[in-house]
């Protein structure tokens, strides 16, 4: 199988600098010698959490969605801060959002958001040992933490109750780990 060729940026020029996103518009030329534009959304990348109990159940947070103008069921994540390590990332999101620490943590996988137009890569963990801790949202954030059996939210996941595309990888990367 042949292999396809890199894509060499041409130009670049910056659209929008964001907090937590910038997007930029890039001339590429192809294999062929023609040109294309690439808009991609630059993201520091994310980390997000698989917390299991020590009865399996599995730490879920239900928060509305402003882009996907809905409420979503997912994994705890977060955005990573500059220079900090995913793992780090991955502890302090767990803590903020849920209310947990974890004495045990593995990296399961990491992922491409949308390599299609983001540059997004989420890292993500399974984390176990849980034991309570303060739960500190950021001013914006509405969290409700859910404790379902791991089955159970597979079963949502066939079911269309949870969408999210990390939070069904994480939890099928998860029972094969479990």
């Amino acid at each position: 199988m042949a292999r396809i060729k890199l894509e060499l940026r041409v130009s670049s020029k910056r659209i929008y600098d964001g907090h937590i996103v910038n997007l930029r518009v890039d001339e590429v030329k192809l294999e062929n010698g023609k040109t294309a534009k690439r808009e991609i959304v630059e993201h520091r990348g994310a980390t997000a959490i698989v917390p299991i109990l020590e009865d399996g159940r599995v730490v879920l947070v239900r928060q509305y969605r402003y882009a996907a103008a809905t409420e979503l069921l997912e994994i705890p994540a977060g955005t990573l801060e500059p220079d900090e390590a995913p793992e780090n990332c991955a502890r302090r999101e767990l803590e903020e959002e849920t209310g947990f620490k974890c004495r045990e943590i593995k990296k399961m996988m990491e992922i491409f958001l949308a390599p299609g137009y983001s540059t997004e890569k989420i890292h993500i963990y399974l984390a176990t040992g849980l034991s309570e801790a303060k739960m500190r949202l950021e001013e914006d954030e509405r969290i409700n933490v859910e404790k379902v059996p791991i089955s159970t939210a597979l079963e949502m996941v066939s079911s269309g109750k949870i969408q999210d595309a990390k939070t069904i990888s994480g939890l099928y990367v998860a029972a094969r780990f479990l």
